[in-house]
């Protein structure tokens, strides 16, 4: 016996809700299910920012939004119009929830919780009739002429439209293939840089702005980032690391993340720049020693670092430093090198570049191009971003304008 449904929402994560809850808004009468192959929904969104959720960005321009999509920033920008970081705060406000901005645009509950994201949605779940079945892991999806059969572990379900929020799941990605998508092969996009060298050791902690730059084996420059950089115990993080790690996925996996960066501890200062600045300093201070302050403000524990790596011994003072020594030290200044050995994932936001080929996808819809009544949202789609709450404003742009797609 096939249970019936009218609109059947496969994933029970940020996609799947709000696709759910807008489009029972809009159709009250329709009978909606979400189906979660686990014993929990909304598990990304509960370890998000470190349990705190990022809901989105503070960034109001959707041009300027859209650019922090290594993929999916073209196909995004329409979207972005009908329904951006200006309407999910609003979306949010109307339900009880505030949001706050972050000094780095990050935007957060109010509450400082992700519990809270999480009581909104299953509160308005329930609201709205929305039936929620977890451990119900989709096994078969079969295109029939009234819309979907969908076997699952336990029954078999039936509905006239079918949503697809399953995020980075293969399992899916198989069944869509059977349905004659193509799938991305996935990689993974946010991560940190494993590095070993000892110059580096005993800096952990250390949070500094710089330029970073990915190197061929050549020794040509094929990506470049700016940002905060975080010294770690096992290497490189903080946002110009994962920015490169998104912008780089597809670049980088071949290399199997061994490769090499170039750090500009003085981010928009070149080589020439960096030397007449010691020249100055060495013409100023001519009995202070190099150790005593840190220039340039870095943090004074890398500053003596750079010294060690440049030869400059600790007694050394500005007079006696030579200006072999000074064009050495803008260099560690200036054009660091380490040894990428492999990748960590970023905390538990585990994200992936690949999904459903962008081109199969109708972005006024987000409807499949291949098969009617089929629609995408959130990370199934070969849509991934930055750090910083993008990924999730993606989940919700997608999941309102599946549900206007629905209810047209």
């Amino acid at each position: 016996m096939n249970i019936e449904y009218d609109i059947l929402i496969i994933g029970g994560g940020a996609a799947g809700f709000f696709s759910a809850i807008n489009t029972a808004e809009q159709n009250p009468t329709c009978k909606i299910a979400i189906l979660e192959r686990g014993k929990e929904v909304l598990t990304k969104v509960k370890i998000s920012g470190g349990g705190r959720c990022n809901v989105t960005h503070a960034e109001f321009i959707p041009k300027d939004l859209s650019k922090n999509y290594p993929r999916g920033e073209k196909e995004l920008l329409g979207p972005f119009h009908s329904f951006m970081t200006g309407d999910t705060i609003a979306w949010f406000q109307e339900r009880g929830v505030e949001l706050k901005i972050e000094e780095d645009g990050r935007m957060f509950p109010t509450s400082n919780s992700s519990q809270t994201i999480i009581d909104c949605f299953v509160s308005e779940t329930k609201r709205l009739g929305i039936d929620v079945l977890k451990n119900t892991s989709v096994k078969n999806i079969v295109k029939t002429a009234e819309g979907f059969t969908l076997s699952t572990t336990s029954e078999v379900f039936c509905s006239k439209k079918l949503v697809v929020a399953s995020g980075s799941n293969p399992k899916i990605w198989k069944l869509l293939e059977n349905l004659g998508h193509t799938i991305i092969p996935p990689v993974p996009s946010l991560f940190t840089f494993n590095i070993k060298e000892e110059s580096i050791l005993d800096l952990q902690g250390i949070t500094t702005e710089v330029t970073v730059e990915v190197l061929s084996e050549k020794g040509k420059v094929t990506l470049t980032s700016e940002g905060p950089l975080l010294i770690t115990h096992w290497g490189m993080s903080g946002p110009a690391i994962l920015k490169l790690s998104a912008w780089g996925a597809r670049i980088l996996e071949p290399t199997n993340y061994k490769f090499k960066i170039r750090v500009n501890w003085l981010e928009y200062f070149n080589l020439e720049d960096a030397t007449e600045k010691l020249l100055e300093l060495k013409r100023l201070n001519p009995k202070q020693t190099l150790q005593k302050y840190a220039q340039f403000d870095l943090p004074k524990r890398l500053w003596q670092n750079l010294l060690r790596a440049a030869s400059i011994p600790e007694t050394q003072t500005w007079a006696d430093v030579t200006k072999k020594q000074l064009v050495k030290l803008s260099e560690m200044l200036t054009k660091s090198i380490f040894q990428v050995e492999g990748k960590s994932t970023f905390k538990e936001e585990f994200v992936t570049a690949g999904g459903v080929n962008l081109k199969e996808v109708n972005f006024k819809t987000f409807e499949s191009k291949i098969n009617s009544n089929l629609y995408f949202a959130g990370e199934v789609l070969n849509i991934d971003a930055i750090t910083g709450g993008f990924n999730f404003q993606n989940a919700w742009t997608g999941g309102y304008i599946v549900a206007q797609s629905i209810s047209n």
